[in-house]
């Protein structure tokens, strides 16, 4: 549900991103247990990670308008 919401708004301000499913992807959960982070969506912007659906900081680190 909630990574549905950030998929729509990155679409819609035109981001272009790459969605891994972790539930189908092994290595994608295993990527999130090395950061310990275990709840999605998880965003990683040039190292930077967002948990949740932040989109104060998402703007902030894509440098667009929220």
């Amino acid at each position: 549900m909630f990574c549905n919401a950030e998929k729509a708004w990155l679409s819609q301000k035109d981001i272009p991103f790459t969605a891994r499913d972790v539930a189908q992807d092994p290595t994608a959960l295993d990527e999130l247990a090395k950061l310990e982070v275990y709840s999605t969506p998880v965003t990683l912007i040039d190292g930077e990670v967002v948990v949740g659906v932040n989109r104060k900081r998402l703007a902030e680190l894509l440098a667009i308008d929220e």
